[in-house]
């Protein structure tokens, strides 16, 4: 016979009152009510370590057939197992800060469920960057412990030498097959023996931060800080208004080091769902796994769908994807074309999409049933978030249709807090209490929302954003290069690709291949210029400003919309 909770108790917020409706729909004895109450206070994961111990919380299956699960009860066993080890090392809740990097695996999710605990600030590290790119992140955030994959491990030794600040590098997943550098610890059997009890830390110790690094627009990352438990309320609202349900099954179609992928893997844990982990993606694998695991919700860049959908009708016949409910579309638009190639195939009623950013969060969603009726929009502002359009006076927009636009800005409890040691630049993107990443748009008269170009200088290729300003910054130090100009191209395939416009130097002498090679040794593939063209002398205004507007018409005549 089981007790009610206490009903004197006073009025929940809006937080706990879906913990106790869409999370613990069961009756339960006043001691386990107070176990939850008090687990609530610490931690979501260990409050379903106590009611759900044995539901499957995380499963890694590979193509190989490696299949590695975990329970809540072992995910939060492991999580604080990880978060012990780190307090054994040094690391102070509420202080200290980690990078972690690796393809998807439960390793990394280990990691961010500790941090969390914890109390500190997850540097994510996209396992894709250049070293020096890579050892920028890690020194610049100030991390003294980094957390990395066996595979990437070999990144950090080539620059461990610019890393002053950092004391430990933890290396998991050795058992791959890749080796352990020297002077760096294997982190798995240190995490095997320690203890599974909650860790240790001082009283009102908030949530962990994060702060993911965004491509800079002069040519420096920056870290973007959002605050352990901003938004959380504004985060409930939304999974209220798509419809998630602590019975949805998760796959994160994408790495989780981008705020995407990574940030909706934190809701569908907060709900206490089963999340499917693809280590990286491949179209087909990616079928297999919606088929067999019946997953009903991810989260997508146009990429990896259209790659999805463009396989033999033989090999998509193979796989049931019926189960899919809430698949959220974003990273980068999604053309008419496309939505109406995965609609063909997923259920009708599935394709969500939504627009935001890593500083933002997601600030409009548009609905299944607007997908065919709004082509181009990316919907209306979503649960607590206030959109307003300035014009380049600041003054706000209030006109409808294509020939109102203005910047897009933002006032949200999800905006992200500020950037690491680089205020000046969140000032400069502020206005009147909102933000903005420097999208342009414009409203129709039902109040729906279309972006249709950018104020700053960005580029979105499969997904990943890319500032031009980072790849010239680099292909400036090679000696023949003069003057190079760096913008974005259409691709059907890839949204954008990569195009460096480049004077050469007199004397100089160079081709295609060797811009290309130069911007390889120095930057992330994926900001490698796909072509290259060769001018004289780059177009300017009379005050000396390269006039990339002029570079990009000529590829861009007769679309729409330039982005």
């Amino acid at each position: 016979m089981t007790e009610p909770s206490d009903p004197s108790a006073e009025r929940p917020g809006l937080g706990e009152r879906l913990v106790r409706g869409a999370l613990f729909p069961l009756r339960v004895t006043k001691n386990t009510a107070r176990l939850i109450r008090s687990a609530l206070m610490g931690d979501f994961l260990t409050a379903y370590s106590l009611t759900q111990p044995d539901k499957l919380a995380m499963v890694d299956d590979r193509p190989d057939g490696t299949v590695i699960s975990l329970t809540f009860s072992e995910l939060n066993a492991k999580s604080n197992q990880l978060a012990n080890v780190l307090l054994s090392m040094g690391v102070r809740p509420g202080d200290s800060k980690v990078v972690w990097c690796g393809q998807n695996s439960i390793g990394l999710v280990l990691m961010i469920n500790a941090a969390r605990k914890l109390g500190v600030t997850a540097v994510p590290l996209n396992y894709r960057l250049s070293d020096e790119e890579a050892a920028y992140v890690t020194d610049h955030s100030d991390a003294t412990i980094v957390y990395v994959d066996a595979e990437f491990a070999g990144m950090f030794a080539r620059v461990r030498g610019e890393l002053p600040k950092v004391e430990h590098y933890l290396v998991f997943d050795a058992a791959s097959g890749h080796a352990v550098p020297d002077d760096m610890v294997d982190i798995d059997p240190l995490i095997d023996a320690a203890s599974a009890g909650e860790p240790e830390i001082p009283e009102g110790t908030e949530a962990g931060s994060t702060m993911i690094y965004t491509s800079g627009t002069t040519g420096k990352p920056k870290g973007a800080l959002r605050r352990g438990n901003s938004g959380a309320e504004q985060a409930g609202a939304l999974m209220m208004f798509i419809g998630y349900t602590p019975d949805d099954i998760y796959i994160p179609t994408g790495p989780l080091y981008h705020s995407g992928p990574g940030g909706f893997l934190g809701l569908a844990q907060a709900l206490g769902q089963t999340t499917v982990l693809q280590r990286k993606f491949n179209a087909e694998d990616w079928l297999r796994l919606i088929d067999k695991y019946k997953v009903t919700s991810t989260f997508c860049a146009p990429t990896p769908v259209r790659m999805a959908c463009n396989l033999p009708a033989e090999v998509k016949a193979k796989y049931d994807v019926s189960s899919m409910k809430r698949l959220i579309a974003n990273a980068a638009p999604w053309s008419f074309a496309l939505k109406l190639m995965y609609l063909d195939y997923f259920p009708a009623d599935s394709l969500f999409e939504v627009y935001g950013s890593t500083e933002l969060g997601v600030n409009c969603v548009l609905r299944p049933e607007d997908q065919l009726r709004k082509p181009g929009s990316c919907g209306q502002p979503a649960p607590m978030v206030e959109v307003k359009l300035f014009d380049d006076d600041g003054n706000e927009v209030l006109g409808t249709g294509p020939a109102h636009t203005g910047e897009l800005f933002v006032k949200s409890p999800s905006v992200f807090a500020d950037y690491y040691k680089q205020h000046d630049k969140f000032l400069a993107d502020s206005k009147h209490g909102y933000q903005t990443v420097g999208d342009i748009a414009y409203r129709d008269d039902e109040g729906y929302l279309y972006i249709c170009d950018r104020k700053k200088d960005m580029i979105i290729s499969g997904g990943m954003n890319i500032y031009p300003a980072e790849i010239e910054a680099a292909l400036e130090h090679h000696p023949d290069v003069l003057e190079v100009a760096v913008f974005g191209t259409p691709s059907d395939e890839w949204g954008e690709n990569v195009h460096a416009v480049v004077v050469v130097r007199e004397g100089g002498s160079m081709t295609d291949a060797d811009v290309m090679e130069f911007a390889r040794e120095h930057l992330a593939h994926y900001k490698v210029p796909k072509s290259v063209t060769f001018i004289d002398e780059l177009p300017k205004t009379g005050s000396g400003k390269i006039l990339k507007r002029e570079l990009r018409a000529p590829f861009w005549a007769g679309r729409a919309s330039q982005v």
